[in-house]
């Protein structure tokens, strides 16, 4: 599948190009990002913005994971990601997203969860769509409750993160909930 680009009221969310690396760089590589994700290192070395962008074009087209770039479409100004990384077999994906610092607590992040939600039960025929958030990350669960998703529960110690164990509070939600 060739990813689409999707609007909202005011986000686009589109395939990544190679000329976000640079903004994703700036971005991704803040610690307070990097702190609220599981994949994103810190400190985020040059190049890897580039691999990522390359490797999830591949992904898209094997249809194993759909990640977009967070944009303000005015500008159309790279803002942050999100994505769906599927489980074929039983028609579920897990989603993942971040945002930069300076775009926190603006109410785009719900809003992009919700389009992307939107996208994975209607274009993609997903059943089910969970995601994971670190405990100590309230601003991140907030989101996933506004955009509808249920909690599921608690791991403890599920993750380890810079050499320090958290506890996930798992999310999900049904096509038709």
């Amino acid at each position: 599948m060739s990813l689409p680009t999707l609007h909202t009221k005011r986000l686009r969310l589109r395939p990544y190009r190679l000329s976000d690396a640079p903004r994703m760089q700036q971005l991704a590589g803040r610690r307070e990002v990097a702190a609220t994700t599981l994949r994103i290192p810190h400190p985020y070395e040059d190049g890897i913005a580039e691999v990522w962008i390359a490797q999830a074009a591949e992904r898209a087209a094997q249809e194993t994971s759909y990640n977009f770039a967070v944009a303000l479409p005015e500008s159309d100004e790279l803002i942050g990601s999100i994505g769906l990384e599927m489980r074929r077999e039983s028609e579920r994906a897990v989603l993942g997203y971040w945002l930069g610092v300076p775009y926190w607590g603006r109410g785009y992040a719900t809003e992009a969860v919700i389009e992307i939600l939107r996208f994975g039960f209607e274009d993609v025929g997903l059943n089910q769509i969970s995601a994971s958030v670190f405990a100590n990350n309230p601003a991140s669960a907030r989101v996933l409750e506004k955009a509808g998703l249920t909690y599921e529960g608690r791991h403890v110690q599920a993750i380890k993160k810079w050499d320090q164990f958290l506890d996930t509070l798992t999310y999900a939600r049904v096509r038709g909930s």
